[in-house]
């Protein structure tokens, strides 16, 4: 149960991510708030976490697919 949260988790976060890396959802939300000035810092952050949970992404669902992969030859 874990492992879905965990690839859950990477999905999300990896479409979040990417929505505010290609759409001005971020810079129109600061500029409402009266934030605007930090627009400029959003690349500094977003890339990372886009790199990141493509990361938790990719190896969560590597080690789903192994261990179910495992548990189904094993216990049929």
């Amino acid at each position: 149960m874990k492992r879905n949260k965990t690839l859950i988790t990477g999905v999300v976060g990896t479409i979040i991510a990417l929505i505010c890396c290609t759409t001005p959802v971020l810079a129109i939300l600061l500029g409402t708030v009266g934030l605007g000035a930090l627009t400029g810092y959003l690349d500094y952050v977003l890339i990372p976490a886009l790199v990141l949970f493509i990361l938790i992404t990719f190896f969560s669902f590597r080690k789903k697919t192994k261990t179910s992969n495992g548990k189904e030859n094993c216990c049929s």
